[in-house]
């Protein structure tokens, strides 16, 4: 079940279903202090930078699901273009994808290691609740400050950032969106697919 925010419209769109299976972590037993990913899109490729030395719970979780093929099919189901582009959720067919049970919240831990919600970020969503984010993700399309911890939130945390590929970024921000599936705004009208991610040695 898809839970959405009791808050601004900005925020609504950070959804994510909760999962039954506990995470796991053997990749971060020894995570390297960074490593790249492509998201292969139907619009083109993005490789981004995943930064395990300072959010290494999120780093692994996400790196499990790359390994499960979990994202393979799945889409961009959400696209505000000055906000962000959410995915990794459902799949074309607007099925909700299973997931684990959620990642241990590490967004404070992130910003005091210098990672913020800025323009071509990765970082997790997730509902109202702090420790809820399993598998969907966002990427930020500008800076969004107030996505970062503070003393009265606490915030999403980052654990990447797009390398290369921005043009296929901005492409994706700027699909024209409508209703589709259970949402009634922001869906890209022709599917933006996601059709793999893999790791990059």
């Amino acid at each position: 079940m898809t839970t959405f925010f009791n808050l601004p419209r900005r925020l609504t769109c950070l959804v994510l279903s909760l999962g039954v299976l506990a995470p796991a972590a053997l990749w971060a037993q020894n995570p390297t202090p960074a490593s790249k990913v492509r998201i292969s899109t139907s619009l083109g490729d993005i490789e981004a930078e995943l930064y395990a030395d300072k959010a290494p719970k999120t780093v692994a979780n996400f790196v499990q699901y790359v390994n499960d093929k979990h994202y393979d099919g799945t889409i961009f189901h959400r696209v505000i273009p000055g906000f962000m582009v959410q995915g990794g959720g459902y799949d074309s067919q607007y099925r909700e994808k299973k997931t684990r049970a959620a990642v241990a919240h590490e967004g404070r831990q992130a910003l005091a290691a210098g990672l913020k919600n800025t323009t071509g970020t990765l970082a997790m969503a997730r509902t109202n609740d702090p420790q809820s984010a399993t598998a969907q993700f966002f990427i930020n399309v500008v800076d969004n400050a107030f996505l970062d911890p503070s003393f009265q939130s606490f915030g999403y945390t980052v654990f990447g950032k797009v390398t290369s590929g921005m043009e296929v970024l901005q492409k994706i921000r700027n699909t024209p969106t409508g209703a589709g599936g259970p949402f009634p705004t922001d869906v890209p009208r022709t599917p933006v697919v996601i059709q793999s991610i893999t790791l990059l040695k």
